[in-house]
């Protein structure tokens, strides 16, 4: 008996909790699909398209829970190709790909020292 009302208990939980998720926004626009996900307080997780045969195509975001953008690129039929940035605290990685595979990584920090050109 002690069990069926463990058992019972989780799942009322996890039931609740399921509901509590806000549904992803979808948009038709041609022949992709756009798509927002988000995360359980509402705000945007990730936003990018799909094509018209269900692959990952164009600019892709993400954000954190707080709404801070943590990543940036690029898919073509699926696959992530050209620059890629993430945010990682104080610090910005940027990692080139070619057909989803990793070609270059490059990292800097507040620490990174940039060179200015003037005219």
């Amino acid at each position: 008996m002690k069990k069926i009302v463990v058992f019972l208990m989780v799942f009322s939980v996890g039931f609740s909790y399921a509901q509590d998720k806000v549904s992803p926004t979808i948009e038709k626009q041609g022949d992709l699909t756009l798509v927002t996900y988000y995360h359980d307080n509402g705000e945007v997780q990730q936003t990018g398209a799909f094509d018209s045969n269900g692959k990952l195509h164009g600019e892709w975001k993400s954000f954190d829970v707080e709404g801070n953008k943590i990543a940036i690129g690029n898919y073509e039929n699926g696959n992530k190709v050209g620059k890629w940035f993430f945010w990682e605290g104080d610090s910005l990685k940027e990692v080139d790909y070619i057909d989803s595979k990793i070609v270059s990584v490059n990292k800097w920090d507040n620490k990174t020292k940039v060179a200015i050109r003037d005219k």
